[in-house]
Formats: C-alpha cells, sequence, structure tokens
C-alpha cells in the first residue's frame, strides 16, 4: 500500500499498487463464451464439516428449481464434487476454452479430478500454482449461461481462497459450520478473511447441527445445543440454516447419487441467494 493511500483507487497515480491491483483482478472477465449471473464461494474455517456436501446441495437444489448451475471445485488437492455426482468424464477443449463436464440434470462442473487420469492420482502443486489453476478455471472455462456458479473453496485461509477472493467476481459466500466449542472461532476466521476482501457473507450453515432418530422421530443434538443464531448475530451474518446429521447423505456422495437427496434445510439460504442482483 502506498504511503498515505487515502483507499480511493480511482484517483491513485501509484503504478503497481497491490491493494489496487486486487481490486482490478476481481472485476476481470471470464471467458467470453461465458456469461454467470451470481458467482457464490462456499467457504469452512476447518476442513470435515461438510463443505462439498453443503455445496452439492445447494447446486442441486437451484438444479430442481430450474436455474442453470455450474460447480468450481477449487478444491484442487481433494476434491470430490465429481464423485458425489457420478461424474467421470474427462475435461475436453475447444477453441474457446475449457470445456466443463455435466452431469445428467444439466449442472456443470470443473474439477481437476476430471483432468487427471485416474481419480486416485494424488495433486502434487505447490501453492502458486493451485492458484494459477483458479483463475484458469474462471478464464479459460467456457461455462456458457449460468444463473449461478458455485465455488467449492478448500478449507482454511490460504493462498487458494486470498486467490479467488482477489481474482473472481464472487457475489457472496455461504459459511459452513458443525456445532462444536471451536465453531465461533472458526466462523470468526472465514467472516474476518471475507470483510478484509470485502466479500459479502449471505449466509451461515450448521451442518450436522442433530440427528433425527429413527425410532422415535425426535430430534437429538449430539454435539450439544446450536448456538448459529447467535454467532450469526455476532458476525452480522444475516440468515443462517441447519442440516441434520444424515448418513443418507454420505452414502448418496459415495454412490454418487446426491443429487437425489431432497431436504428443505436450506431455504433460508436459498433465499437468500434468490434476491442476489444479477450481473
Amino acid at each position: 500500500m502506498a504511503e498515505n493511500c487515502d483507499s480511493n483507487c480511482s484517483s491513485c497515480g501509484v503504478e503497481g499498487c497491490g491493494d489496487r491491483q486486487a481490486e482490478e483482478d476481481r472485476t476481470r472477465a471470464g471467458n467470453p463464451a461465458s456469461h454467470v449471473k451470481k458467482v457464490i464461494g462456499v467457504v469452512s474455517g476447518k476442513g470435515g464439516v461438510g463443505k462439498s456436501s453443503v455445496t452439492s446441495l445447494l447446486a442441486s437444489t437451484m438444479c430442481r428449481a430450474g436455474r442453470k448451475v455450474g460447480i468450481m471445485d477449487a478444491d484442487m488437492t481433494g476434491p470430490s464434487i465429481p464423485k458425489a455426482f457420478g461424474v467421470k468424464s474427462h475435461i475436453m477443449g475447444s477453441d474457446a476454452g475449457l470445456l466443463p463436464a455435466s452431469t445428467d440434470e444439466g449442472i456443470k462442473m470443473i474439477s481437476t479430478n476430471l483432468m487427471l487420469a485416474d481419480e486416485t492420482d494424488p495433486v502434487i502443486w505447490r501453492g502458486a500454482m493451485i492458484a494459477g489453476v483458479v483463475k484458469q478455471f474462471w478464464t479459460d472455462v467456457v461455462w456458457g449461461e449460468l444463473d449461478y456458479l458455485f465455488i467449492d473453496m478448500p478449507p482454511g485461509t490460504g493462498d487458494v481462497i486470498l486467490t479467488a477472493f482477489q481474482s473472481l467476481p464472487i457475489d457472496g459466500i455461504v459459511v459452513v459450520t458443525a456445532p462444536q466449542d471451536l465453531v465461533g472461532m472458526i466462523v470468526a476466521k472465514a467472516v474476518n478473511m471475507a470483510k478484509e476482501m470485502e466479500i459479502p457473507v449471505l449466509g451461515l450453515v450448521e451442518n450436522m447441527s442433530y440427528f433425527i432418530c429413527d425410532q422415535c422421530g425426535k430430534e437429538h443434538h449430539i454435539f450439544g445445543e446450536t448456538d448459529i443464531a447467535a454467532i450469526a448475530e455476532k458476525y452480522e451474518i444475516p440468515v443462517t440454516a441447519t442440516l441434520p446429521l444424515d448418513p443418507k447423505v454420505a452414502q448418496l456422495c459415495d454412490e454418487g447419487k446426491v443429487f437425489s437427496y431432497e431436504s428443505d434445510g436450506l431455504a433460508p439460504i436459498v433465499e437468500k441467494l434468490e434476491s442476489l442482483p444479477e450481473n
């Protein structure tokens, strides 16, 4: 940042300012053959909270509602989106750019797993290369007409998320967490990073919030009573949603049939996404 910076990039004459470059990067156009109306990041402060599952369920819900949907699997070293939807076709190229794979229902997707000879091959790349691929997934992929592009981010607040926040025109993020003792701190990390990058936090999803007994039908909060409302209020997150701990979700993801799982638990998030202005 230049000395005596007033944060007004339009009147700044300093060449190569890193802060101004980040602002310029975020407004850059994607592939000329793409028109994406809303770009939504799905993030989590730590792994193992079901972020990819929530991404898959949001995409499926919007697709069932008649929206044109895509998923960018930005978790480069731990991609799971193709498996959840049972997609195994490899990414192909054309004169216009990379052509995303598609589910039977029409959800488009790009993932490193669809670019490997075998889906079990490890992605052993350094951070700079991974960050570069995130940019290419935006600029080089022919997404076509999309109402929503969901970006399944890696956990934490590392290089990939920083690159995505700086380089992609993200309209907002959905934070995914689980009901555990450290949840407040974990949410804070993701929310504070988003605020520093001036990315709106659209909603908070508490996954595995409760378990519904198949015998008595009652909700059991096996990780303790939720305090998601208090956390959302503290960090000024506009909407919240809770999802149960349901073994069926994991089973369907393993079988490549996550699209068949339907739940109204994400309704508040969906309503918030629908209210966003189109680009």
